[in-house]
């Protein structure tokens, strides 16, 4: 495994990370979890991502019961969690958002059903145009100061508002956002390589990447409809299926997964593997959060590390040139 720092931050993360959004008490239950999470340490993954709102706070058990099953050491790894969206279907006014209120108390009960005393990471999962950043920042900071969370971020947040709080919180001498998890894969790039650039040199945010695979449309599974049990055949994820096969990109993002599958053939790199390994080609990538139900596809994911040296900028062109 390789480690790289979370931006200009101290802290160390494995360059690839297991995460449990779809899969964590959907697909995958607390033995199958614990299985999972103990192939991940073996390899030399130290982060796991959650969030308030996956499966309605089931996730979050599910990884607590088996991180409480293996007995790792609680110094050798990370756990984040997200605050925005609730953890309760049709959430109260006070029981979502970024409000003081919402965001103490998600972390609370975050803590409780993971079965932790802190977060190592905490990010605000979306933009909350109702609460301003400065309450934000100072919300956050204060949970920092109190133990609760180490390092917080955003998920999803234009790079003004990121900027914004920054500023903020250099101004009144806070501890700012320090990571930014943003979607980034090879059909997926603009916030990241363009618009998040100036971030990363002026206020030392890193990236902690989601749907490196752009939820399995780069493995090419889906050339042909969507397979039985598959992400995409999840119940209550009909939008996802809907933004990546029924519109109207549709058609030139399945052929430009051809393209690129060619390109990863005449290399002799499996297509999954790949993609993965063209996300850390990217020097701004803290990690590259995988999510994967079964131990086998977990493997095969984190094999991808030993693709990385082999997408040069010789490759890098080709993948251009496919993607215009």
């Amino acid at each position: 495994m390789q480690y790289r720092r979370l931006g200009s931050s101290g802290l160390k993360l494995s360059a690839f990370s297991y995460g449990s959004w779809v899969t964590f008490g959907t697909q995958v239950d607390t033995r199958l979890a614990t299985e999972l999470l103990a192939c991940a340490w073996d390899h030399g993954v130290n982060f796991f991502d959650n969030a308030e709102v996956y499966s309605y706070g089931v996730a979050e058990r599910v990884m607590g019961a088996a991180l409480a099953a293996l007995k790792l050491p609680r110094d050798g790894y990370c756990v984040s969690s997200k605050v925005y969206f609730g953890s309760v279907p049709d959430p109260l006014p006070t029981q979502h958002g970024l409000s003081r209120k919402h965001i103490v108390e998600a972390c609370d009960q975050a803590l409780t059903r993971l079965d932790l005393d802190h977060l190592d990471l905490y990010y605000c999962h979306r933009p909350d145009e109702d609460t301003p950043v400065e309450e934000i920042v100072v919300t956050m900071d204060g949970l920092i100061r109190c133990g609760k969370v180490l390092y917080w971020g955003t998920s999803e947040w234009p790079a003004e508002l990121i900027r914004a709080a920054c500023v903020f919180a250099h101004q009144a001498h806070l501890i700012g956002p320090q990571m930014e998890q943003p979607q980034y894969n090879l059909l997926h790039r603009a916030r990241v390589e363009q618009e998040y650039a100036l971030l990363y040199e002026e206020y030392g945010i890193g990236a902690t990447i989601w749907s490196p695979l752009a939820s399995g449309l780069l493995t090419g599974k889906y050339d042909h409809g969507v397979p039985k049990g598959s992400r995409l055949d999840q119940p209550g994820y009909e939008w996802l299926r809907k933004d990546l096969l029924e519109s109207e990109s549709s058609n030139r993002k399945l052929e430009q997964v051809r393209k690129l599958t060619a390109i990863a053939h005449e290399l002799d790199i499996p297509s999954v593997q790949f993609a993965l390994a063209w996300c850390l080609r990217n020097p701004h990538v803290s990690t590259v959060i995988l999510g994967a139900s079964s131990r086998e596809q977990l493997e095969q994911n984190l094999a991808a590390l030993e693709y990385v040296d082999r997408i040069d900028d010789a490759v890098q062109k080709r993948i251009e040139v496919a993607l215009q």
